[in-house]
Protein backbone atom coordinates (compact mmCIF):
# COMPACT_ATOMS: atom_id res chain seq x y z
CA UNK A 1 0.00 0.00 0.00
CA UNK A 2 1.37 3.14 -0.75
CA UNK A 3 1.77 5.83 1.84
CA UNK A 4 0.29 9.46 1.49
CA UNK A 5 -0.18 12.00 4.57
CA UNK A 6 -1.69 14.68 2.96
CA UNK A 7 -4.96 15.32 0.38
CA UNK A 8 -7.26 18.16 -0.06
CA UNK A 9 -11.21 17.17 -0.69
CA UNK A 10 -14.20 18.70 -1.05
CA UNK A 11 -16.86 18.66 1.48
CA UNK A 12 -20.51 18.39 0.71
CA UNK A 13 -23.20 18.24 3.13
CA UNK A 14 -26.97 17.33 2.19
CA UNK A 15 -29.20 19.79 1.30
CA UNK A 16 -32.35 19.73 3.45
CA UNK A 17 -36.23 18.15 1.61
CA UNK A 18 -38.46 20.64 0.72
CA UNK A 19 -41.69 21.37 2.26
CA UNK A 20 -45.51 20.04 1.19
CA UNK A 21 -47.74 22.23 -0.24
CA UNK A 22 -50.89 19.91 0.07
CA UNK A 23 -55.09 19.90 1.10
CA UNK A 24 -57.09 17.19 2.59
CA UNK A 25 -59.39 15.70 -0.15
CA UNK A 26 -61.78 13.06 1.81
CA UNK A 27 -65.07 12.17 1.71
CA UNK A 28 -68.21 13.51 3.47
CA UNK A 29 -65.72 16.26 5.07
CA UNK A 30 -66.79 19.63 3.10
CA UNK A 31 -64.06 21.67 4.31
CA UNK A 32 -60.51 20.09 3.88
CA UNK A 33 -57.51 21.96 5.83
CA UNK A 34 -53.82 21.89 4.56
CA UNK A 35 -51.83 19.04 5.67
CA UNK A 36 -48.16 19.59 3.52
CA UNK A 37 -45.39 17.96 5.57
CA UNK A 38 -42.23 19.26 6.29
CA UNK A 39 -38.83 18.01 4.45
CA UNK A 40 -36.58 15.99 6.08
CA UNK A 41 -33.04 17.46 7.13
CA UNK A 42 -30.08 16.88 5.24
CA UNK A 43 -26.83 14.39 6.23
CA UNK A 44 -23.94 15.42 7.88
CA UNK A 45 -20.11 14.47 6.71
CA UNK A 46 -18.62 12.81 9.56
CA UNK A 47 -14.92 12.18 9.83
CA UNK A 48 -14.12 8.68 11.78
CA UNK A 49 -10.90 7.74 13.16
CA UNK A 50 -10.03 4.30 12.57
CA UNK A 51 -7.11 2.85 13.95
CA UNK A 52 -6.36 -0.20 11.25
CA UNK A 53 -5.78 2.55 8.79
CA UNK A 54 -2.31 4.38 8.58
CA UNK A 55 -2.28 6.01 5.28
CA UNK A 56 -4.35 8.86 2.74
CA UNK A 57 -4.21 6.98 -0.22
CA UNK A 58 -7.61 6.64 -0.51
CA UNK A 59 -8.05 10.42 -1.10
CA UNK A 60 -6.12 10.34 -3.75
CA UNK A 61 -8.58 8.55 -6.24
CA UNK A 62 -11.65 10.35 -4.76
CA UNK A 63 -11.74 14.14 -3.63
CA UNK A 64 -15.78 15.29 -3.94
CA UNK A 65 -17.78 13.77 -0.63
CA UNK A 66 -21.52 14.68 -0.73
CA UNK A 67 -23.92 13.44 1.89
CA UNK A 68 -27.38 12.46 1.29
CA UNK A 69 -30.18 15.13 0.67
CA UNK A 70 -33.14 15.21 2.78
CA UNK A 71 -36.45 13.97 1.06
CA UNK A 72 -39.66 16.36 0.12
CA UNK A 73 -42.29 16.55 2.73
CA UNK A 74 -46.00 14.84 1.72
CA UNK A 75 -49.42 15.12 1.71
CA UNK A 76 -51.23 14.17 4.81
CA UNK A 77 -48.58 15.40 7.34
CA UNK A 78 -45.88 13.03 6.08
CA UNK A 79 -42.52 14.42 7.03
CA UNK A 80 -39.74 13.61 4.73
CA UNK A 81 -36.87 11.21 5.67
CA UNK A 82 -33.98 12.21 6.71
CA UNK A 83 -30.79 12.05 4.84
CA UNK A 84 -27.90 9.78 5.82
CA UNK A 85 -24.78 10.95 7.18
CA UNK A 86 -22.11 10.15 5.87
CA UNK A 87 -18.82 8.52 7.29
CA UNK A 88 -15.73 9.26 5.99
CA UNK A 89 -12.71 6.89 7.51
CA UNK A 90 -9.31 8.32 8.17
CA UNK A 91 -6.51 7.43 10.44
CA UNK A 92 -5.97 7.97 13.81
CA UNK A 93 -3.81 11.19 14.36
CA UNK A 94 -5.67 12.92 11.53
CA UNK A 95 -5.39 16.61 11.31
CA UNK A 96 -8.83 18.13 9.70
CA UNK A 97 -7.70 21.36 8.80
CA UNK A 98 -9.40 24.66 6.68
CA UNK A 99 -8.77 25.13 2.84
CA UNK A 100 -5.88 27.67 4.15
CA UNK A 101 -3.88 24.87 5.30
CA UNK A 102 -3.19 26.65 8.44
CA UNK A 103 -6.43 26.62 10.77
CA UNK A 104 -6.91 23.10 12.33
CA UNK A 105 -10.38 22.14 12.66
CA UNK A 106 -10.07 18.92 14.19
CA UNK A 107 -7.18 16.14 15.86
CA UNK A 108 -8.48 13.05 15.66
CA UNK A 109 -5.84 11.63 18.12
CA UNK A 110 -8.12 8.47 19.38
CA UNK A 111 -9.42 5.19 18.09
CA UNK A 112 -13.58 5.98 17.24
CA UNK A 113 -13.37 9.63 17.66
CA UNK A 114 -15.73 11.88 15.55
CA UNK A 115 -15.92 15.01 14.01
CA UNK A 116 -18.99 16.86 12.37
CA UNK A 117 -17.00 18.91 9.52
CA UNK A 118 -20.30 19.86 7.61
CA UNK A 119 -23.61 19.55 8.96
CA UNK A 120 -27.13 19.44 6.57
CA UNK A 121 -29.45 21.95 5.34
CA UNK A 122 -32.77 22.08 7.58
CA UNK A 123 -36.01 20.43 5.83
CA UNK A 124 -38.22 23.27 4.70
CA UNK A 125 -41.71 23.72 6.45
CA UNK A 126 -44.93 22.21 5.00
CA UNK A 127 -48.03 24.73 4.08
CA UNK A 128 -49.59 22.85 7.49
CA UNK A 129 -46.77 24.61 9.96
CA UNK A 130 -47.96 28.10 8.08
CA UNK A 131 -51.43 27.62 9.23
CA UNK A 132 -52.96 30.56 11.13
CA UNK A 133 -56.45 31.75 12.75
CA UNK A 134 -56.29 34.57 9.89
CA UNK A 135 -54.90 32.35 7.16
CA UNK A 136 -56.15 29.04 7.37
CA UNK A 137 -55.52 27.83 3.86
CA UNK A 138 -51.99 29.09 2.91
CA UNK A 139 -50.93 28.04 -0.50
CA UNK A 140 -46.87 28.04 -0.07
CA UNK A 141 -44.52 25.87 1.58
CA UNK A 142 -40.87 26.30 2.50
CA UNK A 143 -37.80 24.88 0.60
CA UNK A 144 -35.17 23.20 2.38
CA UNK A 145 -32.02 25.13 2.98
CA UNK A 146 -28.84 24.30 1.29
CA UNK A 147 -25.81 21.89 3.39
CA UNK A 148 -22.22 22.90 4.41
CA UNK A 149 -19.89 22.81 1.51
CA UNK A 150 -16.31 23.77 1.95
CA UNK A 151 -12.47 22.02 0.86
CA UNK A 152 -10.17 20.80 3.86
CA UNK A 153 -6.70 19.55 3.85
CA UNK A 154 -6.01 16.17 5.76
CA UNK A 155 -3.12 15.91 7.24
CA UNK A 156 -1.85 12.68 8.97
CA UNK A 157 0.91 12.75 11.99
CA UNK A 158 1.42 8.61 12.96
CA UNK A 159 0.89 8.25 16.57
CA UNK A 160 4.28 6.45 17.37
CA UNK A 161 5.94 6.59 20.84
CA UNK A 162 9.17 6.46 19.58
CA UNK A 163 10.86 8.17 16.65
CA UNK A 164 14.10 7.33 14.46
CA UNK A 165 16.34 10.49 13.49
CA UNK A 166 19.47 10.65 11.50
CA UNK A 167 21.20 11.06 8.51
CA UNK A 168 20.64 8.87 5.34
CA UNK A 169 22.45 5.44 5.88
CA UNK A 170 22.72 5.95 9.84
CA UNK A 171 21.00 2.38 9.68
CA UNK A 172 17.20 3.45 10.76
CA UNK A 173 15.51 0.94 8.68
CA UNK A 174 17.92 -1.94 9.79
CA UNK A 175 17.12 -0.65 13.46
CA UNK A 176 13.43 -0.99 12.87
CA UNK A 177 13.83 -4.58 10.98
CA UNK A 178 16.02 -5.79 14.45
CA UNK A 179 13.55 -4.85 16.92
CA UNK A 180 9.90 -4.96 15.03
CA UNK A 181 8.27 -6.94 11.98
CA UNK A 182 8.25 -4.03 9.76
CA UNK A 183 10.16 -5.12 6.94
CA UNK A 184 11.48 -1.57 5.12
CA UNK A 185 13.44 -1.53 2.01
CA UNK A 186 17.06 -1.53 2.85
CA UNK A 187 19.82 -0.83 0.70
CA UNK A 188 23.61 0.40 0.91
CA UNK A 189 22.77 4.28 -0.87
CA UNK A 190 21.58 7.11 0.54
CA UNK A 191 17.27 7.90 0.27
CA UNK A 192 16.15 4.46 0.43
CA UNK A 193 13.45 5.33 2.60
CA UNK A 194 11.21 7.55 1.10
CA UNK A 195 8.18 7.57 3.27
CA UNK A 196 7.31 6.59 7.32
CA UNK A 197 7.69 3.55 8.37
CA UNK A 198 5.51 1.74 11.24
CA UNK A 199 6.63 -1.05 13.58
CA UNK A 200 5.99 -2.46 16.65
CA UNK A 201 8.44 -3.64 19.69
CA UNK A 202 8.04 -5.56 22.50
CA UNK A 203 9.70 -4.44 25.47
CA UNK A 204 9.90 -6.25 28.62
CA UNK A 205 6.02 -7.86 27.83
CA UNK A 206 5.44 -3.76 26.85
CA UNK A 207 4.59 -2.55 23.00
CA UNK A 208 6.54 -0.04 21.82
CA UNK A 209 5.44 1.92 18.45
CA UNK A 210 8.97 2.94 16.14
CA UNK A 211 8.19 5.51 13.47
CA UNK A 212 10.89 5.31 10.63
CA UNK A 213 11.34 8.64 8.77
CA UNK A 214 13.17 9.38 5.94
CA UNK A 215 16.94 10.67 6.47
CA UNK A 216 17.46 14.19 6.89
CA UNK A 217 20.61 15.97 5.37
CA UNK A 218 21.83 19.61 6.19
CA UNK A 219 19.53 22.60 4.84
CA UNK A 220 16.49 20.20 4.86
CA UNK A 221 14.90 22.63 6.22
CA UNK A 222 15.00 24.43 2.91
CA UNK A 223 13.65 21.44 1.09
CA UNK A 224 17.23 19.78 0.17
CA UNK A 225 16.77 16.40 0.02
CA UNK A 226 13.49 15.16 0.86
CA UNK A 227 12.94 18.39 3.21
CA UNK A 228 11.64 17.92 6.54
CA UNK A 229 7.90 17.73 5.70
CA UNK A 230 7.95 13.87 7.23
CA UNK A 231 9.49 15.65 10.71
CA UNK A 232 5.32 15.73 11.45
CA UNK A 233 5.89 11.96 12.19
CA UNK A 234 7.77 12.13 15.18
CA UNK A 235 6.09 15.53 16.50
CA UNK A 236 3.56 13.36 18.66
CA UNK A 237 6.70 10.95 19.62
CA UNK A 238 7.37 10.71 23.50
CA UNK A 239 10.83 10.51 22.92
CA UNK A 240 13.36 10.57 19.62
CA UNK A 241 16.16 8.09 18.93
CA UNK A 242 18.97 9.50 17.36
CA UNK A 243 20.73 7.64 15.31
CA UNK A 244 24.36 8.35 14.11
CA UNK A 245 26.87 5.94 11.97
CA UNK A 246 29.52 4.76 13.72
CA UNK A 247 32.14 4.11 10.81
CA UNK A 248 31.81 7.45 9.70
CA UNK A 249 34.53 10.00 10.74
CA UNK A 250 32.50 12.65 11.56
CA UNK A 251 29.93 12.21 13.91
CA UNK A 252 30.04 14.80 16.15
CA UNK A 253 29.32 17.40 13.09
CA UNK A 254 26.60 14.50 12.10
CA UNK A 255 25.01 14.96 15.70
CA UNK A 256 25.09 18.55 14.78
CA UNK A 257 23.57 18.83 11.30
CA UNK A 258 20.38 16.54 12.77
CA UNK A 259 20.45 19.03 15.49
CA UNK A 260 20.02 22.12 13.20
CA UNK A 261 17.70 20.61 11.25
CA UNK A 262 15.41 19.48 13.87
CA UNK A 263 15.57 23.35 15.44
CA UNK A 264 14.97 25.21 12.35
CA UNK A 265 11.58 23.27 11.52
CA UNK A 266 10.53 23.50 15.53
CA UNK A 267 12.01 23.96 18.84
CA UNK A 268 9.88 22.12 20.35
CA UNK A 269 10.32 19.14 18.44
CA UNK A 270 14.25 19.85 19.15
CA UNK A 271 13.24 19.87 22.90
CA UNK A 272 11.73 16.55 23.03
CA UNK A 273 14.19 14.25 25.32
CA UNK A 274 16.13 12.18 22.54
CA UNK A 275 18.48 9.16 23.08
CA UNK A 276 22.23 9.23 21.28
CA UNK A 277 22.94 6.06 19.42
CA UNK A 278 26.61 5.10 17.51
CA UNK A 279 24.71 2.27 15.34
CA UNK A 280 26.89 0.12 13.28
CA UNK A 281 29.56 -0.58 16.12
CA UNK A 282 30.35 -3.96 14.99
CA UNK A 283 32.12 -2.70 12.50
CA UNK A 284 34.52 -0.90 15.26
CA UNK A 285 37.18 -2.27 17.34
CA UNK A 286 36.61 -1.05 21.46
CA UNK A 287 38.78 1.25 21.08
CA UNK A 288 37.23 2.88 17.98
CA UNK A 289 34.38 2.57 20.01
CA UNK A 290 35.40 4.38 22.95
CA UNK A 291 37.02 7.06 21.54
CA UNK A 292 33.86 8.20 19.64
CA UNK A 293 31.63 7.16 22.26
CA UNK A 294 33.71 9.86 24.32
CA UNK A 295 34.00 12.65 21.62
CA UNK A 296 30.23 12.38 21.05
CA UNK A 297 29.25 12.57 24.59
CA UNK A 298 31.70 15.39 25.26
CA UNK A 299 29.18 16.89 22.18
CA UNK A 300 25.78 16.16 23.03
CA UNK A 301 26.14 16.27 26.95
CA UNK A 302 24.53 13.21 27.27
CA UNK A 303 24.64 9.68 27.88
CA UNK A 304 25.87 7.79 24.26
CA UNK A 305 24.57 4.07 23.67
CA UNK A 306 26.12 1.91 21.28
CA UNK A 307 24.23 -1.02 19.38
CA UNK A 308 24.69 -2.80 16.35
CA UNK A 309 21.81 -3.50 14.29
CA UNK A 310 22.42 -5.76 11.88
CA UNK A 311 24.77 -8.11 14.83
CA UNK A 312 21.19 -7.72 17.37
CA UNK A 313 24.14 -6.26 20.18
CA UNK A 314 23.10 -3.74 22.70
CA UNK A 315 19.49 -3.46 21.67
CA UNK A 316 17.46 -4.66 24.53
CA UNK A 317 19.37 -2.40 27.08
CA UNK A 318 18.95 0.09 24.60
CA UNK A 319 15.41 -0.24 24.65
CA UNK A 320 15.01 -0.33 27.90
CA UNK A 321 16.53 2.94 29.07
CA UNK A 322 13.77 4.50 26.07
CA UNK A 323 11.10 3.25 28.07
CA UNK A 324 11.96 5.23 31.07
CA UNK A 325 11.01 8.27 29.31
CA UNK A 326 7.34 6.93 28.95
Amino acid sequence: MKFLDEAKIYIQAGKGGNGACSFRREKFIEFGGPDGGCGGDGGNVVFVAKPNLNTLIDFRYQQHFRAEVGRPGAGRNCTGARGKDLLIQVPVGTQIMAEDGQTVLADLTEAEERFVVAKGGHGGRGNESFKTSTNQAPHFAEEGTPGEELWVWLKLKLIADVGLVGLPNAGKSTFLTALTRARPKVADYPFTTIHPNLGVANVDGRDIVLADIPGLIEGAHTGAGLGVRFLKHVERCNVMIHLIDATDEKITQNYQTIRQELEAYSPLLAQKPQVVVLNKCDALTDEEIKKKKTALKRKCKCDVYTVSAVAHTGLKDLMRQVVRFF
